[in-house]
């Protein structure tokens, strides 16, 4: 498996060679990498601080190691968070006043992946431009290491507690309405840091939690990604505890879905929709998500009378548009949802919170709170390509053969047919030989058929351009 490098970090399988997986040498190139970047972003300060912190994943405990281990020999202050989400981790750069941070975990990747996903001073992911020059650093080992007496130190600091009170005093967390509800869940933590995490926000809230899969071995019990598919324990448990809903995060708690009481999925893309509709409620202003998220949050922020804003999709491409039009709530339709008014991060503690302080108010049933919000299908689909290079071809064409309707090439090509209150994207995958096409409808007759025509044409491009 070759390993990823990006502008968030870098991410691979553990075992291997050298540039095909990640390995300890990888690690310690990325580490003093990031130091010395992080070094000429604040060349008058003495000593740095960098906070560290980890999903619960097999190879977690050993990548923490070699990054703290790298971090103090390039004269770096270590605070090791430990076993914390990577909100958590965030909210530590924050807390800890530190100069960076370095998340350990492949998000929804399987067991066998770890990455490091680095952190500027605010806790927030690195811009494209400055994950670019650690890329470039690393790779042509610009890097030095201090000398004995500069060597840095380690402290270990558990931050979760902070992080879980943060959001609990948050205004927008209404904890006695939620306490009054008597909400009954049960949680899904696959195996990993939310199964110690979650439960004592929730206990902190007043709801009674079932716990499903919050034995932190990192051992997953299933596929991680919080998709339907995957979540098959969780909605017969749902149902059989009768419980009012269903809970279930990523291994780094940075995602969120539900589950209705009935059993069936809230739908990871409403998971934002909701919060924001809470929100909005409170506080009117800009609602942001990146461009393949589904167009329900667009509709109820305008019914709102406030403007919505697409992005590119990645959370940094998100951050950096709530930045600059000050939005009040955004995210992702993968279940991460954003609140600056805590921190510029996704953070599923905070979605709960907010949720369940919505569903507290609104005194209905999943089921019924769901129907309150506009309706739509998504279709994700993959077309194969000779190779990557063709993408950007077929991508002009598919451009130019619908000009009529209102095209974005911001990320990919995305057409937005608003008279039908539809849209399709296509995006060339970075690793493969692919076309990703996402597309969007009220019903799923039209998602489908919309789907079936761009495929047909992006295939007749290709078999045109290799005559």
């Amino acid at each position: 498996m070759t390993l990823i490098k990006s502008i968030s970090g870098i991410r691979g399988t553990i075992g291997g060679k050298v540039g095909d997986s990640l390995t300890p040498v990888d690690i310690v190139k990325f580490s003093a990498a990031y130091c010395a970047e992080l070094r000429k972003k604040f060349p008058k300060k003495k000593r740095l601080k960098v906070v560290v912190g980890r999903d619960a994943r097999l190879s977690g405990s050993m990548v923490q190691q070699i990054v703290c281990g790298t971090l103090i020999s390039c004269g770096i202050d270590v605070i090791n968070a430990g076993l914390a989400s990577t909100p958590t981790t965030e909210m530590a750069v924050i807390l800890g006043r530190a100069d960076g941070g370095i998340i350990l975990t492949a998000s929804h990747n399987p067991k066998q992946w770890n990455a490091l996903k680095l952190l500027n001073n605010k806790g927030e992911f690195l811009t494209a431009a400055e994950g670019a020059a650690v890329v470039e650093t690393a790779d042509k080992e610009r890097f030095n290491f201090a000398e004995v007496d500069s060597i840095g130190t380690v402290e270990n600091k558990d931050f979760t507690d902070a992080h879980i009170d943060a959001v609990l005093k948050n205004s927008f967390v209404d904890v006695a309405a939620i306490k009054k509800a008597k909400f009954k869940v049960v949680l899904d933590a696959i195996n990993s840091v939310g199964g110690v995490t979650m439960p004592k926000l929730l206990k902190k809230l007043g709801v009674k939690c079932i716990e499903l899969n919050c034995n932190p071995t990192g051992n997953f019990a299933h596929n991680p990604e919080p998709l339907p598919k995957n979540l098959t324990q969780l909605s017969a448990m749902v149902v059989k505890e009768k419980a009012n809903l269903g809970i279930s995060v990523d291994p780094d708690v940075d995602r969120l879905a539900f589950m209705c009481e009935d059993g069936t999925p809230f739908g990871e893309e409403y998971t934002l929709v909701s919060c924001a509709a809470y929100v909005l409620e409170k506080k009117k202003g800009p609602t942001v998500s990146n461009m393949s998220s589904t167009r329900a949050l667009r509709d109820i922020t305008e019914v709102c009378g406030e403007k919505y804003y697409p992005a590119a999709v990645g959370e940094v491409n998100v951050t950096t548009m709530m930045h600059k039009v000050g939005a009040v709530i955004g995210g992702e339709g993968n279940g991460g949802v954003i609140f600056p008014a805590l921190h510029c991060g996704r953070d599923a503690y905070m979605g709960v919170a907010l949720f369940l302080s919505n569903l507290a108010h609104k005194k209905i049933k999943m089921t019924q709170l769901r129907a309150t919000y506009p309706q739509y299908f998504i279709s994700k689909n993959r077309i194969e390509i000779s190779e990557p290079k063709v993408a950007d071809a077929v991508l002009k064409k598919i451009a130019a053969l619908y000009s009529k309707y209102d095209i974005s090439t911001i990320d990919g090509v995305k057409i937005n047919m608003d008279e039908t209150r539809s849209w399709a994207q296509l995006r060339k995958s970075n690793t493969e030989p692919i076309i990703r096409l996402y597309c969007e409808a009220p019903t799923k007759k039209q998602v489908d058929a919309i789907a079936k025509d761009i495929t047909a044409n992006v295939s007749a491009i290709i078999k045109k351009s290799t005559k």
